[in-house]
C-alpha cells in the first residue's frame, strides 16, 4: 500500500502526497491536519478514533521531531487501541508489514512526513 516515503513526501497505491496524512486499512487516505504542527494532541487522532480502528500507528517525522503528548496516548489506549509510535520511515515500513500480515486488524497510520 505505502510504496514509498521520504522527507516531506509519501508515495500511497501510487499517488504521491506532500502532506501528512491518514491512511486506513480500506486504503482511504485523507489529509491530516493538526493544530500544533510538531505535537499531535488528542483532537488531531479523533477521526481516526471514530473508525474504531484496531491499530495506530503515529509516524512523529523523518527525525522524530513530533512530540505525542501523554493525553493523546492515553485517549488512544482507553479505546482499547494498539498503539505505535516511531519515526516515519520505520512507522511506514510497520504499516505496511502489519497490514500484509494481519488481514483483519483495522489498521490506520498518522503520518507527519517533514522533521
Amino acid at each position: 500500500m505505502i510504496e514509498e516515503y521520504r522527507f516531506g513526501i509519501i508515495i500511497i497505491n501510487g499517488k504521491r502526497y506532500n502532506y501528512d496524512v491518514e491512511v486506513y486499512w480500506t486504503g482511504e487516505v485523507l489529509s491530516w491536519w493538526r493544530k500544533e504542527s510538531h505535537i499531535f494532541n488528542a483532537e488531531d487522532i479523533k477521526r481516526a478514533l471514530e473508525k474504531n480502528p484496531d491499530t495506530i500507528i503515529l509516524g512523529t517525522g523523518a527525525y522524530g521531531a513530533a512530540k505525542v503528548t501523554e493525553k493523546t496516548q492515553e485517549a488512544i489506549r482507553e479505546k482499547g487501541v494498539d498503539l505505535i509510535i516511531d519515526k516515519t520511515e520505520e512507522a511506514v515500513k510497520t504499516f505496511n508489514i502489519i497490514l500484509e500480515k494481519e488481514k483483519e486488524n483495522k489498521l490506520t497510520g498518522l503520518f507527519h512526513l517533514t522533521c
